[in-house]
């Protein structure tokens, strides 16, 4: 009996961008008498079915843009004699749809670090549950990814988390419902460490793959304040200071080490959170911008950000202070109207951004906008091909909607266009080569326009295509670019390499000890 753990993908680069996190901590988290699961990440190379027996154990973890792919695989692998386990935030929502449309035998809810060593001893022990419920587990619960087993040639950034949960409540994300408003965070030593082992291995690129990196802001404790709230005031400050704390840590790793994360815009109002983010190495962000005017924003329950010209101030802030920002724009709104688009174009020119992105409106399960969308259908649902709109997710790639929910002036097709025509514009060659003036040699340059096709490619191309032929192209394209880009992002590991975390514990116990 083997272990497997799959990610699944409907396209494969060959080579990937950030790591899937959760592969490498549930392989972590596999008890050693099992064995070293068998890992496929099928953004790099699709799953060989001869690899899975009779007797196997198949973990898969789909969220709602790869459950159809996820639930084929399920099907193939049970159809094998392997026994089929599903997780991740969309069994979390919907686990009867992976018992019935993924052949599960088994489907975990919630965190899967602590129990999944348990559903693997009670599926061998033929004592297994259909449904098991991991819950939210403590930070000091999370489990460090098994990071030897990722390959290094296989991915240009890896992940680290630091916290899950995020304490905002937008309209178009499920983050807060799934993981809690709560923010969980985990010993800044513990992560440090794990950093640490990712040098060693020749990563020097690490995305910190957290929901809000900054879940305290500096209005939540003044309003804290002003309320009279000590005990609150006293929480949020000590979230506040773990942050700093963690980051005075990162600020101690070697100097070549570059960090990503993502962050809310309300971060640019805090110079002294971005002075710390940039002597720490968190030279990037994605920030969701989401809309460039103020009825947009209120649309999605983001008031909290800025629109107008004070949009392109508050993300100026960041690149003033050494973060250059990956913004993220949603089109499809009810209040998008056609200058929108143009008007989006503009600003992300006139904010400096260094990358960008352009989704269409999609209504993710568990969020706010599913449910006012759900419910405003009633009983009046359509379908394709006998499946309800509502389970989008569902119906095949190649005839499946674009948008699900009627804008009032632009029609679906008219959406896909402007928001590709964005994208066109924002990449264009010109447009990249002006850009990558933020990289100091030409050599960086040059890095840099592969980086910004290849994200293009990955992202915009495959995603909002209208048809088959389309997607195939782009994924050869990224295939290509992915081979150059990669090796900019190679750098030589250092085994040699010791945690300063670690090493100022040891320096501590001497002094003690010597005391």
């Amino acid at each position: 009996m083997r272990v497997h753990l799959i990610n699944p993908s409907d396209a494969s680069f060959g080579i990937g961008v950030i790591t899937p996190r959760w592969l490498y901590v549930l392989a972590a988290a596999t008890p050693a008498k099992y064995g070293d699961p068998i890992i496929t990440d099928e953004t790099l190379e699709q799953l060989d079915l001869n690899n899975v027996h009779a007797g196997d154990i198949v973990g898969i973890g789909i969220h709602t843009g790869n459950a159809l792919r996820g639930m084929q695989v399920g099907r193939n692998c049970r159809e094998r004699g392997a026994i089929v386990v599903y997780g991740g935030v969309h069994p979390t929502l919907y686990p009867d749809e992976a018992l019935e449309f993924g052949a599960a035998h088994v489907v975990v809810k919630g965190d899967g670090d602590v129990i999944w060593s348990k559903v693997l001893d009670d599926i061998v022990n033929n004592r297994a549950q259909k449904i098991y419920d991991g819950g939210r587990i403590s930070g000091k619960q999370f489990i460090p990814a098994r990071w030897d087993l990722a390959g290094r040639d296989k991915y240009m950034w890896a992940s680290v988390q630091t916290v899950r949960g995020c304490p905002k409540h937008c309209s178009f994300c499920s983050v807060w419902r799934t993981d809690g408003q709560k923010p969980r965070q985990r010993e800044a030593d513990v992560v440090i460490d794990e950093i640490v082992q990712l040098r060693r291995l020749g990563y020097r690129f690490i995305a910190l793959a957290d929901d809000n990196f900054y879940p305290v802001t500096i209005t939540d404790i003044h309003l804290a304040e002003k309320q009279g709230n000590a005990a609150r005031v006293a929480e949020l400050k000590e979230i506040r200071d773990e942050r700093f704390d963690f980051m005075e840590k990162l600020a101690l790793l070697p100097k070549d080490m570059v960090f990503f994360t993502q962050i809310t815009m309300e971060a640019g109002e805090d110079v002294e959170f971005l002075v710390a983010m940039k002597k720490a190495h968190i030279l990037g962000a994605l920030v969701g911008v989401e809309s460039v005017t103020e009825e947009g924003l209120k649309a999605v329950f983001k008031d909290f950000n800025k629109a107008g010209d004070s949009l392109a101030v508050r993300l100026k802030t960041f690149r003033a202070h050494g973060v250059h920002v990956l913004g993220s724009f949603i089109f499809g709104l009810p209040t998008d109207r056609e200058d929108t688009f143009a008007a989006t174009a503009a600003l992300a020119k006139a904010a400096d951004l260094t990358f960008a992105q352009f989704v269409m409106l999609t209504p993710f399960p568990g969020t706010v906008d599913f449910e006012r969308w759900e419910k405003s259908l009633g009983d009046n649902v359509p379908k394709v091909q006998g499946i309800p709109i509502t389970r989008y997710w569902l119906i095949p790639h190649e005839v499946r909607p674009k948008m699900f929910t009627p804008h009032p002036t632009m029609s679906s097709e008219d959406l896909r266009t402007r928001t590709q025509g964005v994208w066109d514009q924002f990449y264009d060659l010109k447009e990249i080569w002006q850009r990558s003036k933020c990289v100091p040699s030409w050599k960086g340059r040059i890095g840099f326009v592969f980086i910004s096709k290849l994200y293009r490619q990955m992202y915009a191309n495959t995603g909002i295509s209208t048809d088959s032929a389309r997607r195939v192209r782009a994924t050869r394209m990224a295939r290509w670019l992915a081979i150059p880009t990669r090796r900019l992002f190679s750098a030589k590991p250092m085994p040699e390499l010791q945690s300063p975390v670690s090493a100022a514990r040891a320096a501590t116990s001497l002094v003690s000890i010597g005391g």
